[in-house]
């Protein structure tokens, strides 16, 4: 990809954002690829010159084509030229307002080609082609109608037949990149192999499904219904909509609000203590309440316990501000029982999970696989179908043995009665660890697996029929080696 805007931006209604990167590198011929979040109205202008940040393409008189994906409050596809309608679909790449989605929109000589997912010339949704083609627009500008709309990671690209010859090999479905593109992943991802537990998703746009809207300027800022909803007393009516407007809160005090929640530690200066207590009761933060109130009441008594315009610190008494990883779910302001009635009843679960010839087994949240799974958080954002799908099917997986990987993530804990069938399915368990890069997991089950073995190695026994034998080595790594033997 030739040019990129890797920084997230908020356009305001009526607002459109230009760069001089965001450039064609030949008039009237080029691709843009962005992913995008909005409730309808993603537009894009493709300009002859670089308009201003109060530009409107209504207000327009010079050439330009505006592409509108999710028109009319989310209903239509529009295109326009020089402002007068040549484009109205129905039901065309609609937006998704509860994530960010993938767009790619080209234009040559007129052809204007419309596609969703990561990968630009795939996934073709629309094409139009002008008799009378623009072949002097070179300018992008990402704009807005009467609701902000989040852009990110911006591309601009050029349409050579190299390009094009390259992305017809990907597939979104079933994409396998080269280590430059699985490099650039980790990048927009904030390196997921070695992320701080949930406060890798503190603010940050990935599976989230909820948005405050804070302060006059109505800052944008992402979070995850379940994990809120997993705190103290949240109020569960603020989930009505996809959206929590908050205009008396600064963005200060909700950050520090967020942050408390996503890692069990947060900062703020002590003239904005009583805003976030305050907020905290709104929510149904308890705990955050009770140590903003603690704090409040010492300072009355002692003054001098905090220094004059620095940050007061607060934690979460059973949080560790150092030890990353998943587990990280206990030692935070979450109620692990309300995880676990959220995933049994299913509520704001996000993803279906099946599997072939099973059929659908379990519905849980995005968020908290991707929080485990390193594997799962690719899945669900790296471009493949399960990205903008509530939907997936795994192959070749036991079902039995599935359930209580995801009942782990859940619980953090496994629970196996000792007996031939639960020695089999621990170590279908110990297979899937290994597969979904559950590394909490795979150490417990090997855990198990020592505590079994006997002073000759692991020999289980399936009805007198397989024999599978284990070498546990080097601190659980191990191998496995299966041999059929006859009566």
């Amino acid at each position: 990809m030739e040019k990129k805007q890797k920084k997230f931006l908020t356009v305001a209604p009526f607002e459109c954002a230009w760069h001089d990167d965001l450039r064609f590198k030949e008039a009237g011929r080029g691709c843009v690829a962005f992913e995008a979040f909005a409730h309808n109205d993603v537009t894009v202008v493709f300009r002859e010159q670089l308009g201003s940040q109060h530009y409107h393409y209504k207000r327009d008189n010079s050439p330009h084509y505006t592409v509108i994906i999710g028109s009319h409050r989310n209903r239509r596809l529009k295109i326009e030229v020089d402002g007068i309608t040549a484009v109205d679909e129905a039901g065309i790449g609609l937006c998704c307002s509860s994530a960010f989605q993938s767009y790619w929109i080209s234009v040559c000589d007129g052809l204007i080609s419309i596609g969703t997912g990561r990968y630009p010339f795939q996934n073709l949704v629309f094409q139009w082609l002008d008799e009378k083609p623009n072949c002097s627009v070179q300018y992008v500008g990402l704009s807005s109608w009467d609701k902000h709309v989040g852009y990110r990671n911006v591309n601009v690209l050029p349409l050579t037949q190299n390009h094009i010859s390259l992305w017809k090999h990907v597939d979104c479905g079933e994409y396998r990149g080269g280590d430059d593109i699985e490099e650039d992943l980790r990048d927009e991802l904030g390196n997921f192999d070695n992320h701080q537990g949930l406060g890798s998703f503190l603010e940050n746009w990935e599976l989230s499904d909820v948005y405050f809207l804070v302060g006059d300027e109505e800052r944008a800022v992402p979070a995850h219904k379940v994990i809120l909803a997993a705190v103290d007393n949240f109020n569960l009516c603020l989930f009505d909509q996809d959206v929590i407007l908050i205009k008396d809160v600064t963005y200060p005090v909700l950050h520090a609000f967020l942050r408390f929640i996503y890692t069990g530690f947060t900062q703020i200066p002590e003239s904005l203590l009583g805003s976030l207590r305050d907020l905290s009761l709104r929510f149904g933060s308890t705990s955050l309440v009770k140590q903003c109130e603690n704090i409040i009441e010492r300072f009355k008594l002692n003054k001098k316990l905090f220094d004059s315009g620095k940050n007061v610190e607060i934690s979460y008494p059973n949080s560790q501000p150092h030890c990353g990883g998943p587990a990280f779910l206990l030692q935070l302001p979450l109620n692990m029982q309300k995880l676990e009635e959220f995933h049994k009843a299913g509520v704001f679960g996000d993803i279906d999970i099946s599997i072939e010839g099973h059929g659908l087994i379990d519905r849980s949240h995005k968020v908290i696989l991707g929080l485990w799974s390193l594997p799962f958080m690719k899945m669900f954002t790296n471009g493949m179908s399960e990205s903008v799908s509530s939907e997936v099917c795994l192959k070749d997986v036991s079902p039995k043995a599935f359930k209580i990987v995801i009942d782990y993530f859940y619980t953090g804990g496994l629970v196996l009665e000792d007996t031939v069938d639960s020695n089999i399915l621990l170590l279908e368990l110990l297979l899937l660890a290994d597969q979904f890069g559950v590394s909490l997991l795979h150490q417990d089950c090997c855990k198990t697996l020592l505590e079994r073995l006997s002073e000759d190695g692991i020999q289980l026994v399936d009805d007198g029929v397989t024999r599978i034998n284990f070498c546990i080595m080097h601190k659980f790594k191990w191998t496995r080696k299966k041999t059929l033997l006859a009566k």
